[in-house]
């Protein structure tokens, strides 16, 4: 780490400043570089590294860009056009261009400087990425789906628990208002006792189909095998570096269900106070996946368009993506990505916040604020290593049950479906070897 936990240099440096600026008044040291008047001194700031920075990682960025305690320092991006565009977002910030560019994220790990990584790179490099990333010291925010297999979770957890790093899932919705104001009315009690959540989720799909081939472009324009990592070796093709891997079962997670999955079915963990365990049975039908916690609690996975209970699918629509559905027996609460929450009984609708204040679902900035205030306390995060793994293993564990099309049961402690080897053999997919 640099000078955030190595205090010999910071002292170092901060007391040099001090000493020559006593030493002399004919020398002017800038309130700036003491990280005086407002200001962060560059020894104090967290020196960030980007690996794979596409459409979701330049909207992440642009929201810890303006963290006057943070600098991106460097890019890793296996497309050329991708990384010379991020290079451009942030000089163009900075007003200089000091951003270094790499196309193996590897080298990127290897400068002593950076403090921690965003990776955003797609689905199949989420867990090998962080792991790397965590055994250089580094600390991680992972774009979601953090882990593309259940024992991929598992691994990661593990390994950032054992490297001490501080991780954040990106699972921003914890960190966003009305999603925790309806988790904080599921928790009060004003709801009854709770029986039904829902979670949101895109139609499950499987598809393993190959693009045709086309030739392979120069390694500085695509390293596409860098670009496929772990996965399986396929020809390469142009849509699968625009984006046309997404519901490739090769490269994307748990049939797509994790896609939204990852945030919603995390929030009705929350909501269910369910972060330290997972549903134990999970029972699939052509509309939602039933799942149901030892509790007695029903976990309903909707697929996309499925009304919640009595309500419309306009009515979903208005409320935004990903939405939710908390239901107990005096009452219910539902909200989604435009920021507006409905509840009933009506009391609890009157009790709700100013809808002008509404944040949308997307926004990342509470949640990369929180993960950087964490790097400096090495607290724990909002959605930390086992928030992250039991909430994306009861995604997969769903998953697996719609794929064989059969219900399951999980043993929550263990981690493995109780009598059915063809599902635990699901579980774990076998990595390619991309170093050679």
């Amino acid at each position: 780490m640099t000078a955030l936990v190595n205090k010999t240099r910071r002292d170092f440096l901060l007391g040099t400043a001090t000493a020559t600026a006593a030493a002399s008044l004919a020398t002017v040291v800038p309130a700036r570089v003491l990280g005086r008047e407002g200001s962060i001194a560059p020894s104090e700031k967290i020196a960030l590294g980007i690996i794979g920075i596409g459409p979701r990682c330049t909207y992440d960025l642009k929201a810890m860009l303006k963290f006057s305690d943070v600098r991106c320092v460097a890019i890793a991006d296996v497309q050329a056009k991708r990384r010379e565009a991020g290079k451009s977002l942030v000089d163009e910030h900075y007003g200089n261009g000091d951003c270094v560019l790499f196309r193996d994220f590897r080298e990127l790990l290897d400068r002593k400087e950076i403090d921690a990584v965003l990776v955003a790179t797609g689905d199949r490099w989420h867990a090998a990425a962080s792991m790397l990333a965590a055994k250089a010291g580094k600390d991680v925010y992972s774009e979601k789906p953090c882990g593309i297999t259940i024992a991929a979770c598992q691994e990661l957890a593990d390994t950032l628990h054992k490297e001490n790093r501080v991780f954040q899932a990106g699972t921003q919705r914890r960190s966003v208002p009305n999603f925790q104001k309806a988790v904080e009315l599921a928790h009060s009690g004003k709801l009854g006792k709770l029986h039904t959540l829902h979670a949101s989720v895109y139609v499950p799909v499987l598809d393993n189909t190959w693009l045709p081939a086309q030739p392979t472009p120069l390694r500085d324009v695509v390293d596409w095998n860098l670009w496929l990592g772990p996965a399986p070796w396929r020809p390469f093709n142009q849509k699968y570096v625009d984006g046309r891997w997404r519901g490739q079962w090769d490269f994307d997670s748990g049939a797509r269900l994790l896609d939204w999955g990852a945030h919603t079915v995390d929030l009705c963990q929350w909501a269910n106070q369910a972060d330290d365990t997972m549903p134990i049975e999970y029972e699939p039908s052509e509309k939602d996946i039933v799942c149901r916690y030892a509790n007695g609690v029903k976990l309903v996975i909707d697929f996309l368009g499925q009304p919640f209970g009595d309500r419309s699918p306009h009515y979903i629509t208005r409320l935004g993506t990903c939405p939710v559905r908390f239901v107990g027996d005096e009452g219910w609460v539902e909200t989604g990505d435009e920021g507006e929450i409905v509840a009933k009984p009506e009391s609890l609708q009157k009790s709700l916040p100013d809808a002008s204040k509404r944040v949308r679902g997307l926004d990342v900035s509470a949640h990369s604020r929180n993960f950087f205030d964490c790097i400096r306390s090495r607290g724990t995060t909002a959605a930390n290593p086992d928030v992250m793994r039991r909430s994306h293993i009861a995604c997969h564990a769903a998953a697996i049950a719609w794929i064989l099309q059969r219900k399951l049961k999980l043993d929550p402690v263990k981690e493995e479906f109780v009598g059915d080897d063809e599902a635990n053999h699901l579980r774990s997919r076998a990595a390619r070897d991309w170093t050679a």
